[in-house]
């Protein structure tokens, strides 16, 4: 049975079960990726350390960065995006259930081939934007960077995949009256970093492909020594990893949304303009790369104007931070754990986007570049901004996921010692990047004024351990022995807490008609506590799982791991598995199969 039910989850393509999954895969990476940053803290945590020196600090940091980015902030948040989304706009599934499944397990291949490095050969070690020339075979000549321009070219097919089939979900499937204007902000997010997603992984696939080609047939688009230029991956690069900032922040401004207005008791204060907000973030996201190239010598004119479009991009963030500050105004606050990241983030993003527009500032950044003081303000908004998100969205929608209420009281101690462990971390890291501190060097010397702050540094990222552990405690006590959730413990607004907790594999017995912004919260105070039905109760059309996927990405990670190591035949092997793939499901006929009426009474669903 057991065997039977794992085959279950492998094969599934029910959008709630793949955000689980996200949820366990993104998790496992950030516990990877959260021990290579105790490693790295705990070398630096006094002068002249030898605990982890030279070539292996450098692999450190590498993947920290490149797991974290890639494999842990984005999944996580498409957990949430998976399992939430289709429940906010009163949709049965996403657009493509079997792309959904694909997506996935690219994504797990994808990052598996790129933690096997540990194991055969040798990590990356070229840092995770992966410079040339450092990242050419004649500065790193063992098989690492390969890993790296393989094993994200396969996850980030998955991650395109996952994008089309949200932007699809959002426009074709949305209830009857849930136009663009009410959609909920999360749904609005997901949306905008969808767009993101398709217009910025391209330019990052084109540049790794090139790597590849470089590195792997002899090509010379980064070598100098063959008429390449450096430069251009650096363009390249940021073209796409700027977006990706913002494509990891967004999703979890969409959380902090929903969070503060239903822990507020109010409805979401300028919601029109939270949407403008969203989408000119979205939009000048693209527009300030070269902030991360100011000395590379583009010249006063392309550094004006990068500086200009980076401090504009600080005004519709700044809308969206006075928009949730006056929801809460005069609002019947809730501390609730979810609550105390959502006020936490705050502060903390706030402080994150001063540094920003301190970086934005030419002259300055010709001090601050490549010092610490990059590396706190870079941690204060992905791990202030979007770590905290995720934290917040992952209390409020863990009783709809699995239909149990997390504690609250392990909760907030939870809270205390990650909050106050991230700013024990980061905060002295701008100092010492004012005192001259550089980034990625594995030791410093002594009574040079960078002790102390380094050792803060590292307590306070064992306080954030303790927060992280207290948090799995938490999980691993609620899943044994949780109080059980009802289908609305928040007194919720959207239509995901109208629906049981967990909700059922058809999600809506009846595809509900929405008649205004927050829906359910409608339904609650002026209609009978009931969604209006948009059509008759009948036959439910559900899609069957598949096993092809899994398939097809192990394809993928076979011939991924052949390349790495130069034989073709293996490389070949796993693509022949591909295409193979590919061509009996253009042929598979999959009709799926049907609920009945009585089926879903027997759940008592309310029809």
């Amino acid at each position: 049975m057991q065997q039977s039910n794992l085959w279950n989850w492998i094969t599934t393509v029910d959008h709630k079960r793949i955000g689980v999954l996200y949820l366990v895969a993104g998790g496992f990476f950030f516990g990877v990726a959260g021990l290579e940053a105790l490693l790295i803290r705990i070398q630096l945590m006094f002068p002249n350390h030898s605990f982890i020196v030279g070539d292996t600090f450098n692999q450190l940091t590498t993947m920290h960065g490149t797991t974290m980015l890639f494999l842990v902030a984005l999944p996580i948040l498409f957990a949430f995006m998976n399992f939430i989304v289709p429940l906010q706009i009163g949709a049965r599934d996403v657009a493509f259930p079997y792309l959904n499944n694909l997506g996935f397990w690219l994504y797990v291949s994808g990052g598996l081939l790129l933690n096997l490095s540990w194991l055969f050969g040798g990590a990356p070690d070229a840092g995770w934007t992966n410079y040339a020339t450092l990242a050419l075979n004649d500065y790193s000549p063992g098989p690492g960077i390969n890993y790296y321009v393989l094993g994200l070219q396969i996850a980030g097919i998955g991650t395109l995949m996952s994008a089309i089939n949200f932007i699809t979900t959002i426009v074709n499937m949305r209830a009857p009256g849930m136009s663009y204007l009410r959609l909920p902000m999360f749904t609005w997010s997901t949306f905008v970093t969808s767009a993101l997603i398709l217009f910025a992984f391209p330019p990052l696939t084109a540049g790794l492909f090139m790597m590849m080609f470089d590195r792997i047939f002899g090509a010379t688009f980064f070598s100098t020594a063959g008429g390449g230029n450096v430069t251009v991956w650096q363009h390249i690069f940021w073209i796409f990893g700027h977006p990706e900032v913002y494509l990891l922040i967004l999703p979890a401004f969409g959380v902090f949304s929903e969070v503060i207005p239903t822990f507020s008791k109010k409805r979401l204060f300028g919601y029109n303009s939270m949407v403008f907000a969203t989408v000119l973030i979205g939009f000048l996201g693209f527009m300030v790369w070269v902030h991360h190239m100011f000395t590379v010598g583009l010249g006063p004119v392309a550094n004006s104007i990068f500086a200009i479009a980076t401090m504009a991009i600080a005004v519709p963030t700044g809308i969206k931070i006075f928009n949730w500050l006056f929801t809460m105004w005069g609002g019947r606050i809730r501390f609730t754990t979810s609550m105390l990241f959502a006020t936490g983030f705050i502060v903390t993003f706030v402080m994150g986007g001063v540094t920003g527009v301190m970086l934005a500032v030419v002259p300055a950044d010709l001090q601050f570049h490549d010092t610490y003081f990059v590396v706190a303000h870079f941690h204060y908004v992905i791990i202030g901004g979007t770590v905290t998100g995720i934290l917040a969205g992952f209390y409020y929608w863990w009783p709809k996921m699995f239909g149990s209420v997390l504690n609250e009281k392990l909760g907030k101690w939870s809270f205390w010692f990650f909050y106050l462990g991230l700013h024990l971390t980061f905060f002295p890291q701008h100092f010492l990047g004012l005192n001259g501190m550089p980034r990625r060097v594995f030791t410093y010397e002594a009574n040079k004024g960078f002790e102390t702050g380094n050792l803060a540094s590292t307590i306070g990222t064992f306080l954030m351990t303790a927060g992280v552990l207290i948090l799995l405690y938490n999980v691993v006590r609620t899943l044994q022995k949780g109080k059980r959730a009802g289908a609305d413990p928040w007194d919720g607004r959207s239509l995901e807490w109208a629906v049981p907790s967990p909700p059922p594999v058809y999600n809506f017995a009846q595809i509900p008609r929405v008649r205004g912004l927050d829906p359910w919260w409608l339904e609650k105070v002026h209609g009978d506590g009931k969604l209006k039905a948009a059509e008759p109760l009948g036959l439910i059309h559900m899609p069957s799982p598949s096993y092809l996927p899994l398939i097809m990405a192990a394809g993928f990670f076979i011939s991924g791991f052949g390349f790495v190591f130069h034989s073709w035949q293996v490389g070949a092997l796993g693509l022949v598995a591909v295409f193979v793939t590919m061509y009996v499901r253009s042929f598979q006929e999959d009709h799926g199969f049907h609920l009945q009426p009585d089926e879903m009474k027997a759940e008592g669903v309310d029809s």
